[in-house]
């Protein structure tokens, strides 16, 4: 009787399950929930394709889809690449989206009331101050030198060493080693950093990602009692806040402040505070670190499979310096590209354009509905439910890009009439966000791009080792997960233009 009575009872567990399933597949559209545990089994299933898998769940369901996390867990909101959607989210109703508690919770021990982890009063603050710096001609300037300098002082004497003695390397580490040098010198005024800061700097935002994967119950009682990754992540975070708050200390004992065109300098002559300055100056770093380099690293690999595209930037670069009537040491040596000359190769913007449309450096990002509201399409999302789009889907959507979005084209950047480079929508081309949060570094991580990518690709060919597995990783910048391994080599002198 007792077996009689658990064999009903599991019978009817299983009936409730496969209810809730075929329920869940007639009233929802989007991947599959489970009772319970909601789309996270979908999402671990996934896990080694997660962008991929959204990419195709999205083009399925009308580019938005409903999501629900685990039973009183309250998670919940919907993934979407619709540009309308993300319009009406990113500006029309922007005040009603803004980052929310989910997001500024797993990163305030990092960044504090940093601009990337602020909304409201403290992230308008910021925004002002940053934009008042990093639009002006002044810093224009000095970041374009600091950079040049950079590339000529160390990046290129480092490929030479390299090239020289026919090693491979691992491009993505080399360029982020650059690009960290490049943004402590441009926000905090600092040429070499302090031993082990780039270090801990990148184990903090690794292990503050943990945060988004592990529940909450789970981190938070790690952290209060300083145990596993929780206590790995706090030593790195008094690494870099330390470091920060040390250059800071240091900035202000140095006058005249007014000499002196980094970030650092000119937020302490504007006379904010020291918490201010530093939660601005890490959520800076953070920014300017990985999103460079890592467009960069997509960029080599993507350019070593289409040759033609790489002649033709070689053309532009050849033409440009032939107008300016530049030549490098001996008629081949290097050449140090000024902002202008940067400015009119329109073909090599369009190159790194397409490679970040197939590969942002941010490939998702989400907001949180402070009240109910509902989207153009006639979607409902709820307060406290989580907008999540992903960038990475958007660039891969036909609808917005064609039957050939897949492809890396970089002409579908110019202009039919003059070759000129054409500007996208915001929100069809959300790589540097939209709306009032649209990046304030559009510019500068353009002219750093291109320098790099002018400068590297006049003195050498990058060839990639064969054999690699190339795809991302699962983490808030899509970085190559196994790194890229290439070779440099020096390039012949160019017969037409003596170049």
């Amino acid at each position: 009787m007792e077996w009689s009575r658990g064999w009903d009872v599991a019978a009817a567990l299983v009936g409730l399950f496969v209810f809730s399933c075929i329920a869940h597949r007639l009233r929802d559209k989007g991947p599959m929930h489970w009772p319970v545990l909601g789309i996270i089994p979908t999402f671990v299933l996934n896990l080694n394709r997660v962008h991929d898998w959204v990419t195709e769940e999205l083009a399925s369901h009308g580019g938005t889809f409903n999501y629900r996390g685990m039973w009183l867990g309250g998670a919940h909101g919907v993934v979407t690449s619709d540009p309308t959607t993300l319009e009406y989210v990113l500006l029309t109703r922007f005040a009603n989206f803004p980052k929310g508690k989910y997001y500024h919770e797993r990163f305030a021990d990092l960044l504090g009331d940093g601009i990337f982890n602020a909304d409201e009063g403290a992230w308008r603050q910021q925004r002002r101050a940053a934009a008042a710096e990093m639009h002006s001609a002044r810093f224009a300037d000095y970041s374009a030198a600091a950079t040049a300098s950079l590339v000529h002082a160390k990046l290129l004497p480092a490929i030479s060493s390299i090239a020289a003695k026919t090693q491979r390397v691992d491009i993505q580490e080399l360029l982020l080693n650059f690009t960290f040098d490049s943004i402590c010198v441009t926000a905090l005024g600092v040429d070499s950093p302090e031993m082990g800061f780039a270090k801990a700097f990148e184990r903090a935002t690794e292990l503050t990602m943990l945060r988004f994967i592990v529940p909450p119950f789970v981190w938070k009682i790690l952290k209060k009692t300083r145990i596993g990754f929780e206590r790995e992540l706090e030593d790195a975070i008094l690494v870099v806040h330390g470091f920060v708050e040390r250059v800071i200390a240091d900035r202000r004992i140095v006058m005249p402040l007014n000499t002196r065109s980094d970030l650092l300098s000119r937020l302490i002559e504007n006379q904010f505070s020291d918490k201010f300055i530093k939660d601005f100056c890490v959520s800076f770093l953070l920014a300017g670190r990985d999103t460079s380099s890592v467009a960069l690293v997509w960029f080599f690999w993507l350019l070593h499979s289409r040759p033609e595209v790489e002649d033709r930037i070689l053309d532009e670069i050849y033409s440009v310096l032939r107008q300016s009537e530049k030549k490098g040491k001996d008629g081949f040596g290097e050449v140090v590209f000024e902002a202008e000359e940067l400015e009119k190769m329109d073909y090599l913007q369009a190159a790194i354009s397409e490679a970040l449309r197939l590969y942002p450096p941010v490939p998702f990002d989400w907001k949180e509905a402070k009240e109910d509201d509902v989207f153009p399409g006639g979607t409902l999302i709820r307060k406290g439910g989580r907008v999540v789009y992903s960038i990475y889907s958007m660039g891969r959507a036909e609808a917005l890009w064609g039957k050939d979005c897949k492809e890396y084209r970089p002409e579908r950047w110019l202009e039919e009439e003059d070759g000129r480079f054409r500007r996208e929508n915001q929100f069809k081309y959300l790589v540097f966000n939209g709306g009032p949060r649209l990046c304030l570094g559009k510019k500068f991580a353009y002219l750093q791009m291109k320098m790099v990518a002018a400068a590297v690709l006049f003195k050498y060919k990058v060839r990639v080792g064969e054999g690699q597995v190339v795809e991302p990783k699962l983490t808030t910048t899509l970085f190559m997960r196994n790194g890229l391994l290439v070779t440099f080599e020096e390039r012949e002198k160019h017969s037409s233009t003596g170049l």
